[in-house]
């Protein structure tokens, strides 16, 4: 018996001193030899001392060659030289359209790739950022040539188009690649979202109503100085708003099927300092086109005998919505309703609450008499649109006939802007 406990205590894990005998010193020694050796070889060296320059031009083929839509990349610079050669504005639309198109659905992958690094919440509200990117820049351009009426419609088909086209075709998609069940996503989240949507309702049509009533107190200011004091009041709901979804009831309203941190990031392409770069080369080239598309709007609508109404608010925001539009039928596929509602109720809210009236007070420092009087017509068919979607979110459930009301929805839309004639400032 003693024997035997003096060998089972001499094979004991914790009597054996390993790293102190003489095998396993060599044995480590080697070890750190290799290794040391494989780190300061030549060949290691070289490889990354090449990577470095190899990273820009792998992530340029990433981002400007490999998805298919950059075929339509070279329309851009085509725009210009016809801008300047032919002065042909249908032709020089069209053709800024299809340039700026590819632009937007990139600048989509590349806040997609920066969202890897920040978390699915983050990551939903900077995709509705910069998907809206397009549409705030072709706002700006317009307001400063005086073409209110060309971003009230713009913007508000950006947020029909996000509702019932996006939304639509992502439900619709989503729906018939897992229709063996029955997707959720957090009804509190598209609450919440539903109730911002109704306040910018709210604040577009008290203006409207104010001045097709004659009701006005100052005629034609009493109307202008209340959406200047309703565009404020918007501006800090949607602070409040992000303040409670990041901050306060973070864990409330986040995503039901919240990944961890580390799966995530071995999904990304690029690098986060890669994504930021790309976002702000994309940015400028949108811009640059931006205002070759605002100056040729008047010509295309004479051009191609389209109301500018139906190409402000169809044309427009389709393209603008690109991004928006892939990222949302992408998250869908994958069953990733949260983020899909992110980037499609969150990218119309963002621009309801933010950006229509950020451009209220940046006309209002321009000196340009930019209001929330969206008149009477546009005005009711955002109310409806934002009761349709309200009473589709409130089951907190998708299927493909959901989508595919929202799609039936939209091209009732369009229709109705293709006959509808927009009225004179003196009507």
């Amino acid at each position: 018996m003693g024997s035997t406990e003096e060998k089972t205590n001499y094979l004991s894990d914790e009597e054996i001193p390993l790293k102190s005998s003489p095998v396993a010193k060599n044995v480590l020694h080697s070890f750190d030899c290799e290794t040391a050796a494989v780190r300061s070889s030549p060949d290691t060296r070289w490889w990354k001392t090449n990577n470095i320059r190899i990273r820009p031009l792998r992530s340029a083929y990433i981002v400007l060659v490999r998805a298919k839509i950059n075929v339509l990349l070279p329309f851009g610079p085509l725009a210009i030289l016809l801008h300047y050669l032919t002065g042909k504005h249908g032709w020089v639309f069209f053709f800024t359209l299809l340039g700026i198109t590819p632009l937007a659905e990139r600048l989509g992958y590349a806040t997609e790739q920066l969202a890897f690094y920040t978390g699915p919440t983050v990551g939903g509200l900077l995709n509705a950022t910069f998907g809206n990117a397009t549409e705030m820049i072709i706002s700006i351009y317009a307001l400063k040539s005086g073409m209110i009426r060309v971003v009230q419609q713009s913007l508000l088909g950006s947020i029909l188009s996000n509702m019932l086209l996006v939304l639509g075709c992502a439900f619709f998609t989503g729906g018939i690649i897992h229709h063996k069940k029955v997707q959720v996503f957090n009804k509190g989240a598209a609450v919440v979202n539903s109730g911002l949507l109704l306040m910018a309702v709210m604040g577009t049509t008290f203006p409207a109503v104010l001045h097709f009533t004659h009701t006005e107190l100052h005629s034609g200011e009493s109307a202008l100085s209340l959406s200047r004091f309703s565009s404020c009041i918007m501006l800090i709901a949607y602070a409040s708003y992000l303040f409670f979804q990041l901050k306060s009831q973070h864990n409330l309203y986040g995503p039901l099927d919240e990944e961890v941190d580390g799966e995530v990031e071995d999904d990304s392409e690029i690098f986060a300092w890669e994504a930021i770069g790309w976002l702000a080369i994309l940015t400028v080239w949108v811009s640059i086109l931006s205002g070759y598309l605002v100056d040729a709007i008047q010509g295309a609508s004479e051009s191609l005998n389209l109301p500018v109404a139906f190409i402000s608010v169809i044309l427009l925001p389709i393209v603008g919505n690109a991004a928006e539009h892939a990222s949302a039928i992408m998250f869908a596929m994958k069953d990733k309703l949260d983020i899909t509602l992110g980037v499609a109720i969150g990218s119309s809210t963002q621009i309801s609450m933010f950006v229509i009236p950020f451009c209220v007070v940046v006309g209002w420092c321009m000196g340009k008499p930019m209001d929330l009087n969206f008149k009477l017509f546009e005005t009711a068919t955002l109310f409806i649109t934002v009761l349709v979607v309200a009473f589709m979110l409130q089951e907190g459930t998708s299927n493909y006939f959901k989508g595919l009301m929202l799609i039936l929805c939209y091209l009732i839309v369009a229709a109705s802007f293709f006959v509808h004639v927009d009225p004179s400032n003196g009507e």
